[in-house]
């Protein structure tokens, strides 16, 4: 396996490949990125063409190699992307000698959702009890080949019928339920979770089957009108959008996606040849299904139900978009309930409104207007007070200054009293803020840390190491280092060093011991080389890391209960920190 491994890296650049996913932009000897794993303004992300890895050094503080990257990037195991990879780079996997059971366990969830989606599939087409559901679909003008296209389904009205289907096919209960399939009753039996419904399935970005939504034929307050698969092993409705399989390429290519509410109103306008919708689970838009988003556009367009649920559902996706730095827009269907009905009952000016949203700030502010129509002076104080919370949430401050001079001429104010009353709502946010106890996330250690780990990067990625080296090592030793890792790291660098008369980083990483190598990986790539330090500042540098140690060896001795033998050693290392300070304060 191992070779395999290693033959893909061989035949498919990491930076090539991650640069097909991200913007990477070339640091000294690596690549620099935004982490395409978490949101950040500032670019943490670092690809290494050497060594073949990448890391995270912001919130993720994750890294490996490109199989972790795909890994990370689909949410696949290591056999799926293993596989995957292999096949890009066209090598064969012969012979698998390791157990992989998360996918293992993963492959046989899938296959026991693709035969329920085939029930189901069969039981809408094939048989009398589906005639309802087929009925239905024709009455929402929902054709044959979309019906293929979507899988759907129909679960009939039985306790048992997909629990004794998938119970022939050598599954256990306990992994049905696990699955979402089935539900225990109180009794401790089981029975099917989706009876009498019709039945969406719902696909990760790859096309397999992850979990299912059903849809009763009924209307009546009894019974919910949609019924969900719960959180699997598979299934994260947060992580989840709804024909998101069908859609990515089509939103890569328009660099827009139209979000909608509902299965139907996903369907609807694709079944007319609009591709690049995506249909959210519940009315939330999560900060995880705008991370996916990212990936394929930087603009998201808001098209939900024409009622108060809908506009909710864009209030609270605003907050999220901007932290992403989308670009918002809202379209405002004013003639149909949803995307769905709007489709079929003006296909026309469906595909104009479309065609022409508008800005989602200019959306509220015309909503909040057409809420106070009024000009008097009360409804001028209230349109402002549910808009300023918005209109402070803007990150850019081009946007943020339009839409100040927009509120500003609508309510006939001054952008002075705009741009007070904006400071004054983040002013109220900032103290509700404080009184959340948060954690110091680095003491005067840490830091120190970080300036240890940024000197190391800074010597194993230079043109010349052992050069480098020969002026940071006269004056810190090995063992000035704070952290085990760092201080072992240290020396078999001196080491390799004293062998050999040139460095060369495939020979080092082959020198040191297999528990050193991650720490190596890590290292080399913390320092951002397109900053020249100087000789100045690296002298320096070393020596803070010399008064640190000194301080800490200090320290040391006088916790100590016996101190008279010590005296000595504390008299000498005095001295030593002092001259370490005069040198300080001369450079």
């Amino acid at each position: 396996m191992e070779n395999v491994v290693e033959e893909i890296k061989k035949r498919i650049d990491i930076v090539d490949f991650i640069g097909s996913f991200i913007l990477l932009k070339k640091t000294g000897r690596n690549f620099k990125a935004l982490c395409p794993f978490h949101q950040e303004k500032t670019p943490s992300f670092i690809v290494s063409p050497e060594r073949q890895i990448w890391h995270c050094f912001g919130a993720c503080n994750d890294g490996g190699d490109i199989i972790k990257f795909l890994m990370k990037w689909e949410n696949l195991t290591f056999f799926e992307a293993l596989r995957e990879l292999a096949k890009k780079a066209g090598v064969q996997i012969k012979k698998i000698d390791f157990e992989d059971r998360s996918w293992e366990k993963k492959k046989r969830f899938l296959a026991m959702n693709q035969l329920a989606a085939d029930f189901f599939q069969f039981a809408l087409l094939k048989t009398d009890y589906g005639k309802k559901a087929l009925d239905y679909l024709s009455q929402r003008k929902i054709k044959a080949p979309t019906i293929k296209t979507f899988n759907l389904g129909y679960a009939p009205m039985s306790w048992n019928s997909l629990y004794s289907f998938l119970k022939k096919k050598k599954y256990e209960e306990e992994q049905m339920l696990e699955n979402g399939l089935l539900v225990r009753s109180e009794s401790g039996g089981f029975y099917d979770r989706f009876r009498g419904r019709l039945i969406f399935p719902i696909c990760d970005p790859r096309g397999n089957i992850i979990a299912f939504s059903g849809r009763t034929l009924i209307e009546n307050d009894k019974e919910a009108k949609y019924i969900n698969s719960p959180e699997t092993p598979l299934y994260h409705k947060r992580e989840t959008l709804f024909g998101f399989h069908l859609a990515k390429d089509a939103i890569k290519k328009a660099n827009n996606v139209y979000i909608v509410e509902g299965e139907f109103d996903m369907i609807s306008p694709y079944q007319a040849g609009f591709y690049n919708f995506v249909a959210i689970k519940g009315s939330a838009l999560t900060k995880e299904q705008l991370m996916i988003l990212k990936r394929y556009t930087e603009r998201i367009t808001l098209t939900l139900d024409a009622d108060v649920s809908g506009l909710e559902a864009i209030k609270r996706g605003i907050e999220e978009a901007e932290k992403f730095d989308f670009d918002i827009n809202v379209v405002v269907l004013d003639f149909a309930k949803d995307p769905d009905e709007a489709v079929k009952t003006n296909f026309k000016k469906f595909k104009d409104l479309i065609k022409t949203p508008i800005g989602v700030y200019d959306f509220l502010i015309n909503f909040t207007l057409k809420k106070y129509p009024e000009k008097t002076v009360y409804n001028k104080k209230k349109i402002s007070e549910e808009l300023i919370p918005y209109l402070s949430g803007i990150k850019n401050n081009i946007v943020q200054s339009h839409y100040i001079k927009k509120l500003s001429s609508l309510l006939e104010v001054t952008e002075q009293s705009i741009q007070n009353l904006i400071k004054r709502n983040l002013l109220n946010k900032k103290r509700r803020l404080e009184f959340i106890p948060l954690k110091k996330s680095h003491d005067k250690q840490s830091h120190m840390i970080l300036v240890e780990r940024y000197l190391l990067s800074f010597i194993f990625q230079n043109n010349s190491p052992f050069t480098i080296s020969d002026l940071v090592f006269s004056i810190i030793l090995p063992e000035d280092f704070t952290l085990i890792s760092l201080k072992k790291l240290a020396k078999k660098f001196l080491e390799f060093k004293e062998n050999n008369k040139e460095f060369s980083l495939e020979k080092f990483i082959n020198f040191l011991p297999e528990e050193l190598r991650p720490v190596f990986d890590e290292i080399y790539l913390f320092a951002s080389m397109d900053i020249d330090l100087g000789k100045e500042n690296i002298r320096k540098i070393a020596y803070e890391i010399k008064k640190n140690s000194l301080k800490q060896q200090i320290k040391k001795i006088i916790s100590l209960e016996d101190q008279k033998e010590n005296k000595e050693k504390l008299r000498f290392l005095g001295k030593l920190l002092k001259e370490v300070e005069k040198k300080l304060i001369s450079l």
